[in-house]
């Protein structure tokens, strides 16, 4: 029931979020926003929750986890009215920070709730199902964004996203609130940072940020590189709505070939692709192997998020799993808020292909830091031997 209740929460919220999230570029781009403001715009969804996403994850910790998630869906409601009341940039603009720091406390709160009802045996799984909820999303959402804003207006958009995210409010109440730690005792920040002396959570939280970041910078300037090349607003929508299915498709078959391979190894030939299908994007402006680049694209970049997400859970401490996912979350919006700037300035000087080529040479350079040797691949199988005897030994 659990369960169920949060991949629908996660179903919902994700189509509203990625609904209006590729139709933004376009939607200021049309208001004579530049390549750079565009960048800044992007960045906008990542500056709030890059200072409150720690501090979410401690209320998830210290109040459980219901509220937050209303809180969230909430802002999430409020964020989408903005732009389908005015028709300004600045209108976009708090549309997004609202948004953003919603999403934190959605996404920081029903990820530890999994990591609270599930075991060691399949929170894999768990995590998958989350992530192939949000792949689900991100294939109806783009879709629909698409559609409505060619054939209707971005206003309306944003009013579709509006009702879709009130839908997930009526389940909030089927999360459990499940207490951790006492509401007196505090973490400094110092101490939050401090936990990145874990290998495997630096690890998890350096993957989980390429991802991020990687995803945002196709959404917002895929658009400007189709739209260069005269592809419609519906045609976008379908190829980003491709990699969200790609995402689908590769999550069913992740929890095996994570235990066949190992989830590191998998975690880094996955970047290594979606590296490549960055760098492949400017080659063609035909849809066809656009939307093959898209899908392979998925295939990398689906792979990462369910990882990270269950290496930084069991690599966490019990009693501050919600702090340490915020940590996560922060490490991501970092991400997500410096590359957007730093790719806007790239997109304004060099054009936008630019952005596809740098991206490519970021991940695949970056895939590096997350290799494993093989000291640490012994530790990790022996970890993994451990939390078996643990299963079966009833701990």
């Amino acid at each position: 029931m659990v369960l169920r209740s949060v991949l629908l929460i996660v179903l919902g919220f994700q189509v509203a979020l990625n609904l209006t999230r590729p139709i933004i570029t376009l939607y200021a781009s049309e208001m004579g926003a530049t390549t750079f403001e565009i960048g800044i715009l992007t960045a906008a969804f990542a500056f709030f929750p890059l200072i409150f996403a720690i501090q979410a994850g401690r209320i998830a910790d210290k109040i459980g986890d219901r509220l937050p998630v209303l809180f969230g869906l909430i802002g999430l409601a409020i964020g989408m009215f903005f732009p389908y009341l005015f028709h300004s940039i600045w209108a976009l603009y708090v549309s997004q920070f609202i948004i953003g720091v919603s999403n934190v406390f959605i996404a920081v709160s029903l990820q530890n709730v999994l990591g609270n009802v599930s075991t060691n045996e399949n929170r894999d799984q768990y995590f998958s199902m989350f992530g192939m909820a949000v792949a689900s999303g991100q294939l109806i959402g783009p879709i629909l964004g698409g559609y409505i804003s060619e054939h209707y207006s971005y206003s309306i958009a944003f009013l579709t996203a509006l009702i879709i995210s009130l839908v997930p409010i009526l389940l909030f109440n089927r999360i459990p609130v499940i207490l951790k730690r006492s509401i007196a005792k505090k973490e400094s920040l110092k101490s939050s940072i401090g936990l990145l002396k874990e290998p495997a959570l630096k690890k998890a939280l350096i993957s989980s940020a390429l991802v991020l970041y990687s995803k945002d910078i196709f959404v917002a300037y895929f658009p400007l590189f189709a739209k260069q090349h005269n592809i419609s607003n519906s045609s976008i929508g379908w190829i980003i709505a491709l990699q969200g299915l790609a995402m689908i498709v590769v999550r069913f078959i992740l929890p095996a070939v994570s235990k066949r391979l190992g989830r590191e190894r998998v975690l880094w030939a996955s970047i290594i692709i979606a590296g490549i299908s960055f760098f492949l994007i400017p080659i063609s402006d035909q849809i066809m192997i656009l939307c093959f680049l898209s899908c392979l694209m998925g295939f990398g970049l689906g792979c990462g998020q369910p990882i990270s997400m269950s290496t930084t859970y069991n690599a966490s401490p019990k009693d501050r799993t919600g702090e340490v996912l915020g940590l996560r979350l922060s490490s991501n919006r970092l991400s997500q808020l410096i590359a957007p700037l730093f790719f806007g300035i790239i997109g304004t000087w060099l054009g936008v292909i630019s952005v596809f080529i740098v991206s490519g040479m970021f991940l695949i350079g970056g895939s590096f830091f997350i290799r494993t040797g093989k000291k640490e691949k012994q530790v990790e199988e022996e970890n993994i031997i451990i939390e078996r005897k643990e299963v079966k030994n009833g701990y």
